[in-house]
């Protein structure tokens, strides 16, 4: 009678234990996903800032056709990639990250272009959405290492091959001057 009463104490135990790490595991996935969720936000906000910040470029700088172009594809393959994989999503954003670095670095050739207040506005708005996807960034990357731990360290790791827990990706650039916020200029002197 002892003994099946301790027996049953410990199934009990097992059984909450299992309940709480399962819980744990589809708490961890859907704070990654809602973090997921906030990346995206700030990318779109980018996407939708790029052809403003073109345009504005295009009426000084016509003739940078290429760079001009290579901003506008790499914007569409960002785009093209948002639902996807954060290694795809990353791949992309890499792609107009750099392009944008090139089309900032035109705009040095062309004081005219830095004086102008919608350009400086629109780069000013670039740099606060770059810091905005930085910090969802790590944030989402902070819920997937939580997410990961549990689902690999025991006994998490026996319960997520059961329910078909995998290990999440990281949003990571793959150089960390990738990561470089754009140079603002602060006033009218800075840009002439």
């Amino acid at each position: 009678m002892l003994l099946a009463g301790v027996v049953a104490v410990v199934a009990l135990v097992l059984a909450l234990a299992l309940i709480l790490l399962y819980n744990a595991m589809v708490r961890g996935r859907n704070l990654a996903e809602e973090a997921w969720s906030g990346i995206n936000v700030q990318l779109r906000r980018r996407h939708d800032l790029v052809p403003s910040l073109v345009g504005t470029v295009q009426s000084y700088a016509a003739h940078e056709k290429d760079v001009l172009s290579a901003v506008s594809s790499a914007r569409e393959a960002g785009m093209k990639a948002s639902g996807g994989s954060a290694h795809d999503v990353g791949e992309a954003e890499k792609g107009l990250s750099l392009a944008l670095g090139r089309l900032l670095a035109v705009a040095e050739a062309y004081p005219e272009l830095k004086a102008n207040g919608n350009f400086l506005q629109l780069q000013h708005a670039l740099s606060d959405l770059e810091n905005d996807i930085q910090m969802a960034r790590r944030y989402y990357n902070g819920t997937v290492r939580d997410q990961n731990n549990r689902i690999m360290q025991f006994p998490g790791n026996i319960v997520a091959g059961w329910f078909g827990f995998h290990k999440m990706e990281y949003f990571e650039l793959s150089d960390e001057s990738e990561a470089a916020v754009p140079q603002v200029f602060s006033d009218r002197q800075d840009a002439v």
